[in-house]
């Protein structure tokens, strides 16, 4: 598809800190490629950080999809301050016209994205599982021969309300760009093409003159012990598993299988698992070789969560269980007779 230049790009802002990239940026341009692709513009990586950022990741943005890179290189932007971020994003995309600008939904970007709407009043989306162009109706506004005016190829954000309850398509027609945050985990990383190149386009930071009233001393950092999104091995634990106690099989089956412990919503909820450890929409997104369901009914909201895993095993005493659909294998029994069994045979066979 020709690339139209005179529309606006769709960007993803490439989130770092002390020169190093995070998987999130990665998994945006995944579907931010698919985004630009479908409108026929260019996909810009925006790099904001300290003098020569751009010198060690560029290469790794274009191979990771992006089109164009677009950078401000400051010493004042070297670590993140939310007032002087926030005024060179806001400048730039003043500057350059973007009609889709999309931030990980981490620290720093739900620090940055509301304050760059709110300066910019538009709107903004916040935790997105999914992102799609479509087009809207508006039935508020008729054209001349009273039909119902609609918008072409908008961004329909895609996320959980009510508590992961419903599922809302949010749309912003006319006050652009159209900005959404998006969770980890959810949007699949394109594989690397090594050798890819693109354009880089450097601009002003216009920090001069602006009251930065942050001075960052220490940066501390405590890493959690939890790492769902790298594990091989999953086993998660629902309702059913019965109690926090009862949780210890779990742990069981994943030391003998070398895998990590996770819950869904329910037996976080009921206080069995840390929230750490919750998959789902309203947790991580995990896509591990084995993924083995212990007392998860499934609902819609935590299938969404790990239904991409390479395998899937589902315990369960439902036959009727809606796990079972997505499930390559499914065993209808109790789990306190079933993880037991589990584990001696794994341990037998070593």
């Amino acid at each position: 598809m020709a690339i139209d230049r005179t529309k606006g790009e769709v960007w993803v802002f490439a989130e770092q800190e002390e020169g190093k990239l995070s998987d999130v940026p990665r998994e945006l341009l995944g579907k931010g490629r698919e985004l630009a692709d479908r409108l026929g513009v260019r996909l810009g990586a925006v790099l904001i950080g300290g003098e020569g950022v751009a010198g060690s990741l560029a290469a790794q943005l274009f191979e990771a999809g992006a089109d164009v890179l677009h950078v401000i290189e400051d010493a004042r932007l070297e670590v993140f301050r939310g007032k002087a971020y926030r005024h060179a994003f806001v400048e730039l995309i003043k500057e350059c016209s973007p009609q889709i600008v999309i931030f990980g939904a981490t620290h720093m970007g739900r620090d940055l994205a509301p304050a760059v709407a709110s300066a910019l009043k538009c709107g903004l989306t916040a935790d997105c599982t999914d992102l799609q162009i479509g087009d809207y109706t508006d039935k508020k506004c008729t054209c001349e021969d009273g039909s119902a005016k609609v918008v072409k190829d908008v961004l329909l954000q895609i996320r959980p309300a009510f508590g992961g309850n419903i599922i809302a398509t949010i749309v912003n027609p006319y006050n652009w760009p159209q900005m959404a945050t998006v969770r980890e985990g959810v949007m699949k990383p394109l594989d690397p093409q090594p050798g890819r190149t693109g354009e880089v386009v450097r601009h002003e930071s216009h920090l001069d003159g602006v009251e930065i009233p942050v001075e960052v001393l220490e940066i501390v950092r405590r890493h959690s012990s939890i790492n769902l999104k790298g594990a091989r091995i999953i086993v998660a634990g629902g309702a059913g598993v019965g109690s926090k106690e009862n949780f210890k099989l779990l742990h069981d089956l994943a030391d003998a299988l070398g895998g990590a412990v996770g819950g869904s919503r329910a037996a976080v909820d009921l206080g069995y698992c840390e929230h750490e450890r919750q998959i789902g929409q309203t947790g991580v997104t995990v896509r591990p070789a084995l993924f083995i369901s212990c007392g998860i009914s499934g609902a819609v909201q935590h299938l969404a969560g790990m239904q991409d895993s390479a395998k899937i095993i589902a315990i369960n005493t439902d036959k009727d269980a809606p796990i079972f659909k997505v499930a390559h294998y499914g065993i209808v029994g109790d789990l306190n007779v079933v993880i037991p069994k589990m584990i001696k045979a794994i341990k037998q066979k070593g």
